[in-house]
């Protein structure tokens, strides 16, 4: 049976970096990295709500897919809401597949602290673009609003499984979310 994985968890927290890594393990696993999919859209950034919206559609469509063919999807992804959370479950059932919520958790002040240090040095694109996001929405307010939003919301969730990240450690961090997705 395969897995749909989604990797929630605050800004900077290690979602692509840790999918990329859970890929390399699975054969044929899709990481579905979801800003990849809105990127993808001619003039994403003129309607960035509208662009978002349909890369999720599309995202459904592909996991759903992917999954159908017994491959395994890993989804990174923030998410402070719980519909899309709910319609990936949904996908995966759809798909005879197994549903895992990794809810990624590292302190307050380390998220910011890291975010900062990304934002300052980005890596891709993608980083960019949430820096620039962020900046945009109001900076270290927006983005310490961002994370309470993410902790209340998984108030509502107590089936995600929780992994602390290990700052500055990858490989750790990777074995704690390999442990958790394997808790049947």
């Amino acid at each position: 049976m395969p897995d749909l994985i989604l990797l929630n968890g605050p800004p900077a927290s290690g979602k692509s970096t840790l999918a990329a890594a859970l890929v390399a393990r699975r054969p044929l696993a899709l990481n579905l990295d979801i800003d990849l999919v809105r990127g993808s859209l001619g003039q994403w950034r003129s309607t960035p709500g509208d662009a978002g919206l349909a890369a999720r559609r599309l995202a459904l469509a592909m996991a759903g897919t992917h999954l159908g063919f017994g491959h395994d999807v890993i989804v990174p992804q923030f998410l402070a809401r719980e519909e899309f959370i709910d319609q990936l479950a949904v996908a995966a059932v759809t798909a005879e597949a197994r549903f895992v919520e990794v809810a990624l958790l590292l302190d307050r002040d380390d998220a910011v602290a890291v975010f900062q240090r990304r934002s300052a040095q980005p890596a891709s694109e993608q980083h960019r673009d949430a820096a620039e996001a962020v900046s945009a929405a109001g900076g270290v307010d927006a983005l310490l609003a961002m994370y309470d939003m993410y902790v209340d919301m998984l108030e509502l969730r107590p089936l995600a499984r929780r992994v602390d990240v290990v700052v500055g450690d990858i490989a750790a961090t990777v074995e704690r979310v390999e442990s958790a997705v394997a808790l049947n």
